[in-house]
């Protein structure tokens, strides 16, 4: 059973990552922006902890916070000069953007809000393993995710190798 004091360290988490995210969108220095991410993935891997699933966590900071970050900030040295001048948004284009997130912010939370969520499959009882969450994110029947997963991993080789060639064209 959770504790009020589980509650808040959950809620504070919670408002960690959402503070992060949003200055991640919100800076207009790459860096700076890759950092915030760093900090929003490891607030991810301490929900892991939270819910006391070790594996996912450490994996969270191996992976995520330790890999993906490190190409991003690899890409965006290799990609763009520290000291280049950056333009300042139109205010056309901060409106339509914001007019963009407001309603795809309403989609989501109407389809959230609407949408009856069937009664889960781990309902039914038992423990939950960490081979039965593997199987279930990496297998490839039906409600697994294999295919995405594999999609995924396609894009960002795609978008390694794009980084590779804007660098090599400079």
């Amino acid at each position: 059973m959770e504790t009020i004091g589980s509650q808040v360290i959950l809620y504070i988490i919670a408002a960690v990552m959402v503070i992060f995210s949003v200055m991640a969108v919100t800076t207009k220095h790459l860096l700076r922006s890759a950092t915030y991410l760093l900090f929003v993935l490891f607030g991810t891997a301490a929900l892991y902890f939270q819910l006391e699933y070790e594996f996912l966590g450490a994996v969270q900071v191996a992976v995520y916070a330790g890999g993906i970050v490190v190409l991003f900030v690899f890409s965006i040295l290799l990609t763009q000069g520290l000291g280049q001048n950056k333009e300042k948004i139109k205010v056309r284009k901060l409106l339509l953007a914001l007019s963009a997130a407001i309603i795809g912010a309403i989609v989501c939370g109407y389809s959230l809000l609407t949408h009856i969520f069937p009664n889960s499959k781990y309902d039914m009882g038992g423990e939950i393993t960490m081979e039965r969450v593997g199987e279930d994110l990496l297998g490839s029947g039906q409600y697994q995710y294999v295919l995405p997963f594999e999609l995924i991993s396609v894009l960002l080789l795609a978008c390694i190798i794009g980084g590779i060639m804007i660098a090599r064209k400079r």
